[in-house]
């Protein structure tokens, strides 16, 4: 296979500065003799000196380097987020491909979301610096070529879990043998598959609980309904380095003006980007309230939320768009948590969940609304985490089918799995 060299003597140049400079350095000297160069004299000394100096602010310069991580990225979570962490730890700049709607339906069965919402959300990720639309889902030979030549890529990365296609070979194979290849650390407790079984097991779940409802005379088998409310259980342990990965780490200046937006921010999809980005327009600064896994129950009902407060409260982290978030915000926006904060702004969106407030419950926007401080901003996206899950009871066989599947490579990796030191 060969890759573009043109730039291979500069390169040359760049490495071995030291050997070019001394060649530069000795002929310039003997230029000082025109028994040795013909005629050539002092007067040239200056521009052979000159050109040792490119030689020098070459070396001096870094090459950055660029790494590239694809995916499907559907139902994007902090598990995709944290391994576009790690791919970017390993260069200076990441570039992630996005991989087509036609060739996730070939390899794995129906994605969720669409091509532009999977955009949306790996564009607004803190850590990824240019993004490839519809990439194919392995690597192949030709676009190897062109990650190595047009994209300037230095190393390929993937997680330590393997990427089989169908007929069993490994997607990252060729890059492998290129030498061009680097592996992180797979996030253990989430994966795009494990949260389409929670939906339908939340889905379930509500069915009974209706139904219960309905033939509240009927006996009810306590033991069949424990297994199905801890068949997809979250296993992600939440730990405080984590969120130290993921935060920035600074606060607001004394004179910034801060943004509070809060909500639950459950499956973080394309419409959460859209409207996080418009609030952090309006400030220097954007605070999100991260609602608990109690609030969101009682007023989306049983089921709810999908993921559990530290799983959103990464996803929301993850966001560019987002400087600091509260893990568990209280339901109301009190004048306390406004002086607190510094808080200058209120915001919410046009579109949300459908939620009625609970009985006797008051308008939890009350306090900034008589302060003057709260404003609705229009939502750019009418997705919400009901529409996403909705999508999936609509091809509820297709995910079905495809969950089965996967299922079985998923428990055979956690059978199998070993110790993999760093993230």
């Amino acid at each position: 296979m060969e890759f573009d060299s043109s730039s291979s003597i500069w390169d040359g140049v760049y490495y071995h500065s030291h050997l070019f400079g001394g060649l530069m350095l000795t002929a310039a000297l003997l230029g000082l003799s025109s028994s040795y160069f013909g005629g050539l004299g002092s007067s040239y000394l200056p521009y052979m000196l000159s050109d040792l100096g490119f030689f020098y602010k070459k070396k001096c310069e870094k090459k950055r380097i660029r790494v590239y991580m694809d995916g499907c990225f559907d139902l994007m979570h902090y598990g995709h987020a944290n391994a576009l962490r790690q791919a970017k730890a390993l260069g200076d700049e990441l570039v992630v491909g996005v991989v087509s709607d036609e060739e996730i339906v070939a390899n794995k069965g129906p994605p969720v979301l669409s091509m532009e919402e999977r955009l949306a959300l790996v564009s607004g990720l803190k850590w990824v610096d240019e993004v490839i639309a519809n990439a194919p889902y392995a690597i192949t030979e030709k676009f190897m070529k062109s990650l190595f030549n047009e994209h300037k890529i230095d190393y390929i990365i993937h997680g330590d879990d393997p990427c089989l296609l169908p007929d069993g070979t490994d997607a990252y194979a060729l890059a492998k043998t290129a030498g061009r290849y680097k592996q992180i650390k797979r996030t253990e407790g989430v994966s795009s598959t494990d949260i389409v079984g929670r939906i339908l097991s939340s889905l379930k779940d509500a069915e009974a609980c209706e139904n219960h409802d309905n033939t509240s005379s009927l006996p009810v088998d306590d033991h069949k309904e424990s297994q199905s409310n801890s068949s997809h259980i979250s296993q992600f342990l939440p730990t405080s380095r984590r969120i130290v990965q993921f935060s920035n780490g600074k606060g607001p200046g004394p004179n910034a003006r801060v943004v509070y937006i809060d909500g639950a921010f459950d499956l973080f999809h394309a419409g959460h980007v859209e409207i996080l980005r418009s609030a952090r327009q309006l400030g220097d600064f954007l605070l999100v309230g991260i609602h608990t896994d109690q609030i969101v129950s009682e007023h989306r009902g049983k089921g709810h939320p999908i993921m559990h407060l530290h799983e959103r409260s990464l996803s929301v982290l993850a966001c560019s768009y987002v400087d600091e978030v509260i893990i568990g915000a209280p339901w109301e926006v009190t004048r306390d948590m406004v002086t607190t904060f510094n808080i200058s702004l209120v915001v919410h969106g046009t579109v949300a969940e459908s939620n009625s407030l609970l009985a006797g419950e008051s308008d939890p926007y009350a306090v900034p609304k008589s302060m003057g401080i709260f404003r609705m901003l229009d939502s750019l996206k009418n997705i919400t985490t009901t529409s996403v899950a909705q999508r999936i009871v609509a091809n509820h066989d297709a995910y079905l089918k495809r969950n089965a599947k996967k299922a079985e490579s998923e428990k055979k990796y956690y059978a199998e799995k070993v110790h993999v030191s760093g993230d």
